[in-house]
């Protein structure tokens, strides 16, 4: 028995459909437009004329954010062109009550990595209060983490610098040297 063409081209897209579903990781030199909502309710988007850092991870991974933001160079603490925004990636749903819980954490935990960063600044003589420059997004559904090129899972954890005009200057797939955050972050 010869198989019809319907069920050849059933076959390749059943075997192909995997694929599909990889999310490539995002190009450098790409121009992308990202928007997000922090758990303080602000609205960024990434081709909004800042040099972003994102920093994409999971709780079991949420020291390593916290180590790229020791890692921002001086020269981008409190400056109002720099920013960096952590998002953390949820697995799993979880019913509204529990969102709600949540994001009050992550506001508190915000709080208490504003405090750390008001050390530096005041070090550095920066005069602005450190918590308007601390940001974090709650990824809930996965969408961010699926347009930035990833997927949800324990282990996730990348940081990306997008330029003005939301071009990846670099990403990595762990903590950068503080001598290479620096570099991308100059590049624009």
């Amino acid at each position: 028995m010869n198989p019809s063409r319907a069920q050849i081209v059933f076959v390749t897209i059943l075997l192909c459909a995997p694929l599909w579903l990889i999310r490539a990781e995002l190009t450098l030199g790409e121009k992308y437009r990202i928007n997000l909502v922090d758990v303080d309710g602000h609205t960024f988007s990434i081709d909004d004329g800042h040099i972003t850092t994102v920093v994409l991870t999971t709780q079991s991974n949420i020291d390593k954010a916290r180590a790229v933001g020791d890692r921002t160079p001086a020269f981008c603490l409190g400056n109002p062109t720099c920013r960096m925004i952590t998002v953390l990636a949820f697995e799993g749903k979880h019913s509204k009550p529990v969102r709600m819980i949540l994001t009050s954490l992550m506001r508190r935990r915000l709080d208490s990595e504003a405090r750390r960063l008001q050390t530096r600044y005041d070090q550095l003589k920066i005069v602005r209060n450190a918590r308007q420059d601390v940001s974090a997004v709650a990824d809930f559904d996965g969408t961010i983490t699926t347009q930035l090129g990833a997927q949800p899972t324990s282990a996730l954890f990348h940081v990306f610098v997008f330029g003005r005009n939301g071009e990846l200057l670099k990403q990595w797939n762990d903590v950068p040297t503080a001598e290479d955050l620096a570099a991308a972050l100059k590049q624009n």
